[in-house]
């Protein structure tokens, strides 16, 4: 059986145009959502900004034993080597090992679907649209559902029973702190778990299914042959949180660390592994908090920009009654999409600057305008001189 499939769909003039009238709707809506979202934006970096400001005037660092009942309720800094008296287990494979959290990560090998198309628009604006749909086979983290591929016939995938899951210890220790859940699980800096002919025994006596198994390149292998995967066939590797160096900025309730609840609207909990001090804690914190605000500044600009192309397209499909001319039409649309999505967005960041950053904004209009009339004056104190200085006369020969 052939693994591509081509379809041939057209449309007409005026059903195109009746779905860029459904276009011009989605774009409203979509133009609507980013000015929310923009404007949100703003205001969450405010918050954190201001939280994180607050919290860095407030904070104290402590030793990681004993605990300090005087710091109760304070804001705290502590770093320390972390301990735990249970290990993290994969009881499904039987796979253990010290840490603090153990993160199985599955693939399965499947069909998978692509499809590319081609569009050609037709004298008197109808569109024929070639799309050629390819299938392959490849090894995906998530079930691929095959009973909506275009040609299901051949390309079946099993349902994907074993899916990835996180193993943590129940609570771990930070010298006299009691570290829980919440901030077990905000700890980074794993590294792959690399599984040995050891290993085996211990995952043949836990798996409960009917699927030969091996070790292959660190991994747990679930089907015949590793070096030839067919579909179904599973392959199972891990992560380790180890347990090792940490330090935390988080409210000390009794030998614990809990979120500290900022009067500027934040919950400060601060997690890191390795040993850090308060500051540089609080300084990734604020370049962290700058990079996720350019990124939504980003994506509200981008999508202000698809929702402005919806909300012009309806002249490119009347305009492609003659296919050349529509072109035009959709280069001069797509311009003015660009600078409309850039105005609306830089005038909503600027209005929601004022709303919440009043005093900084006041003050940074107040130092354009006095450096604007500064120059100006210069402007004007130069020209003077040049306009009183008397005219050359013409000399005459005798």
């Amino acid at each position: 059986m052939s693994d591509s499939f081509r379809e041939v769909s057209q449309v007409s003039w005026f059903g195109r145009l009746r779905n860029s009238v459904v276009g011009v709707l989605i774009g409203l809506l979509l133009i609507i959502a980013m000015i929310v979202l923009l404007f949100w934006n703003e205001g969450r970096a405010v918050m954190t900004a201001k939280s994180l400001a607050e919290g860095a005037g407030l904070v104290v660092s402590v030793e990681d034993t004993p605990v300090e009942p005087s710091n109760d309720g304070k804001l705290v800094h502590v770093s320390g080597v972390t301990t735990a008296s249970m290990i993290p287990t994969d009881t499904d494979f039987g796979i253990a090992a010290a840490g603090l959290r153990l993160e199985r990560s599955v693939e399965m090998f499947q069909w998978r679907e692509s499809s590319s198309s081609e569009t050609t628009t037709k004298l008197g604006g109808g569109q024929e649209t070639v799309t050629t749909y390819s299938y392959s086979k490849a090894w995906s983290d998530r079930p691929i559902q095959s009973s909506e591929f275009k040609q299901p016939t051949g390309h079946q995938n099993p349902p994907m029973e074993i899916r990835g899951r996180d193993f943590a210890v129940p609570e771990a220790s930070l010298g006299a702190f009691r570290l829980g859940s919440e901030i077990i699980a905000r700890i980074g800096g794993g590294s792959r778990l690399d599984l040995g002919p050891s290993n085996l025994t211990a995952v043949e006596n836990a798996y409960a299914g009917r699927q030969r198994i091996s070790i292959s390149d660190g991994r747990i292998y679930l089907g015949s042959d590793p070096t030839s995967p067919r579909i179904g066939d599973y392959r199972i590797s891990y992560t380790l949180v180890p347990l090792g160096p940490l330090s935390l900025v988080g409210r000390q309730s009794g030998d614990t660390l809990q979120p500290y609840q900022t009067q500027a609207g934040d919950a400060l909990l601060l997690v890191q592994p390795g040993t850090h001090t308060a500051a540089a804690m609080f300084d990734k914190a604020v370049s962290d908090n700058t990079v996720l605000t350019w990124i939504l500044r980003g994506v509200g600009l981008v999508l202000l920009f698809v929702g402005f192309l919806l909300l012009a397209s309806p002249l490119g499909v009347m305009a492609d009654v003659i296919p050349f001319l529509g072109s035009i039409v959709r280069l001069g649309t797509g311009v003015l999409a660009f600078a409309a999505a850039l105005l609306a967005g830089t005038i909503t960041i600027g209005i929601a600057w004022f709303w919440y950053r009043p005093l900084l904004s006041i003050t940074l209009v107040a130092i354009t305008l006095a450096v604007a009339a500064f120059l100006s004056w210069l402007g004007r104190r130069k020209a003077v001189p040049a306009a009183a200085a008397p005219a050359s006369r013409p000399q005459f020969g005798r």
